[in-house]
């Protein structure tokens, strides 16, 4: 085991006594379940924890992460997941968190081959190819990696909005609620990106559920 492996384990022991000192009923009250209002599913970048950069406690935000915040309908784990989240926590919003400078984006901006993880930047540069018309007239490269955040961040939010489970839970009230934000490592801060649904309104038709169950094929 190597010392940066000791020292996360030194920082354990440390954290946990100062939590105890300053809050004794801390790892009691964790022991008794969790009933986060939140769902983030988000880069999986070390820079961007989600509940330090929104400063909420243990036990407020379920969490899913992976390269680029992306939600793929084959991904089991990520629908694992969001089932879980949506049908047994019961969380009220679902957070789709990107952040400028994302590695996964930047490499999907190239045609440089990386390997094994090209299979997965492909579901990244299909974004690049549904608003290709927007993203090559940004000369700027660093501008257009932004702007490509931005995008892949709102073609997530609509993703999970063609998800089955989730629109058979708008079916019977208005949550959850779908955001799609973008954190900025200059500063800190949070960016609203306006994309917010809680229902399939807005979707293509072919995209949308009809209340009659369909036939068995």
């Amino acid at each position: 085991m190597s010392k940066s492996h000791l020292d996360l384990l030194e920082n354990n022991k440390k954290w946990a006594a100062n939590i105890k000192a300053s809050n004794p009923e801390f790892f009691n009250q964790l022991l008794k379940g969790q009933s986060p209002e939140y769902l983030w599913i988000g880069c999986a970048d070390s820079r961007v924890p989600a509940t330090q950069i929104t400063d909420v406690a243990a036990g407020s935000i379920f969490v899913h992460r992976n390269i680029a915040n992306m939600v793929v309908h084959t991904d089991m784990n990520m629908l694992s997941v969001l089932f879980y989240a949506v049908k047994v926590l019961k969380v009220k919003h679902i957070i789709v968190c990107g952040h400028y400078g994302c590695g996964g984006v930047i490499s999907a901006m190239k045609q440089e081959k990386f390997g094994f993880i090209d299979n997965w930047l492909r579901h990244i540069k299909d974004v690049y190819r549904i608003h290709q018309s927007e993203l090559d007239k940004i000369e700027d490269e660093n501008e257009r990696a932004n702007r490509y955040v931005e995008l892949n961040v709102a073609e997530q939010v609509l993703n999970l909005s063609k998800v089955s489970f989730l629109n058979e839970e708008w079916e019977n009230g208005k949550f959850p609620h779908i955001h799609g934000w973008v954190y900025s490592l200059k500063d800190g801060e949070l960016k609203d990106l306006n994309v917010t649904t809680n229902n399939a309104e807005g979707l293509e038709s072919i995209f949308q559920f009809s209340k009659k169950a369909g036939d068995v094929f």
